[in-house]
């Protein structure tokens, strides 16, 4: 019988991260510390001053002590960012291979004295897709940013005069054949499935500028239907919540295209309200997959930026629906 292999004899490293407030580093109260050390339970962390002490097996004691040197970097490239950010982004760094400084540095938009940029590697690649393809499809759970993003992207290219307007989309599926019967104007009864896309405009420009871009047309927020017979050029389109498009609706959206437009369409294939289950969103993978220009990006329960338990929330249901499936082939 073979001998167990001996455990890695204890090791003890340091490091000095200069020209940088460490509270920026590990957090008001040590608070991204304490996650740093639940992500390497095998280690002892100690900080003195701007030197850190890492004490255990080598190859966890290296790599912690890597993360928290490269969340050093972030920080001094990057002061306005949360530290729970720069946590989040160097653990993502270790598990992908690529520097966080690499999809930190540079914000997609400056708003109300915030940066908007992405946070993950995922986001990163999407944002990099949106970029250099005219229809990208973002895919992935609740708060991984893929609407957030795109719409930010959207307001870019309309800063930067490359676009001469914004169309955001839903499909107001909830209504259904009940909008008629709900109380007020067309406008009163969609505003609820358009609300969301209301919010993150504001949270990207200024409050008092959106209204004259919506009353001059320069930005359109309208539900699904209002796209159908039009040809949308020079314009960067968003579909949100693309799950619950029939695959007609899809087909209908996508052929809007218009010449020096881009699209976007976004959604959580887990999440699918339209009525039988039919989704757009999950057949369109299989019809355009090999379309070139085309780019389909899969964002994951890695790239949540929520709070931290919506992430966990977000695995805990992917794996019940993993023994979900399992159980009905047996």
């Amino acid at each position: 019988m073979p001998a167990k292999p001996s455990a890695q004899p204890p090791k003890m490293l340091t490091a000095t991260l200069d020209d940088v407030s460490m509270v920026e580093v590990l957090g008001v109260n040590d608070a991204v510390l304490a996650l740093v050390e639940e992500h390497f339970p095998s280690l002892a962390i100690a900080v003195r001053s701007n030197t850190i002490t890492v004490s255990g097996p080598e190859q966890d004691a290296r790599r912690a002590l890597d993360l928290l040197e490269e969340m050093g970097r972030v920080a001094r490239k990057n002061s306005e960012l949360s530290a729970e950010d720069m946590m989040r982004a160097a653990v993502a760094a270790q598990q992908s291979g690529m520097a966080p400084t690499n999809f930190l540095s540079e914000p997609i938009l400056s708003s109300k004295g915030r940066a908007l940029r992405p946070k993950t590697t995922g986001q990163k690649s999407y944002v990099d897709a949106i970029d250099s393809h005219t229809i990208v499809f973002g895919i992935g759970p609740a708060g991984t940013g893929k609407t957030y993003l795109a719409m930010a992207k959207a307001v870019q290219a309309l800063e930067r005069k490359e676009i001469d307007r914004i169309i955001l989309t839903r499909p107001a599926v909830e209504a259904g054949e009940r909008l008629g019967f709900l109380p007020g104007t067309l406008t009163d009864k969609i505003d609820p499935y358009l609300r969301p896309l209301f919010d993150a405009l504001h949270e990207m420009m200024d409050p008092e500028l959106v209204p004259k871009l919506l009353a001059s047309g320069t930005i359109e927020v309208a539900p699904l239907a209002y796209m159908r017979g039009r040809t949308l050029n020079r314009a960067f389109i968003i579909l949100d919540e693309a799950q619950n498009t029939s695959p007609e609706q899809m087909k209908m959206f996508l052929t809007r295209l218009g010449f020096e437009s881009r699209m976007v369409i976004t959604g959580d294939i887990t999440q699918v309200d339209v009525p039988g289950g039919h989704s757009g969103l999950r057949l369109v993978g299989g019809i355009l997959e090999d379309v070139e220009d085309i780019h389909f990006h899969y964002l994951t329960s890695s790239d949540v930026v929520r709070h931290s338990l919506v992430s966990a929330i977000v695995e805990a249901y992917a794996a019940h629906d993993a023994r979900e499936v399992n159980a009905r082939e047996r």
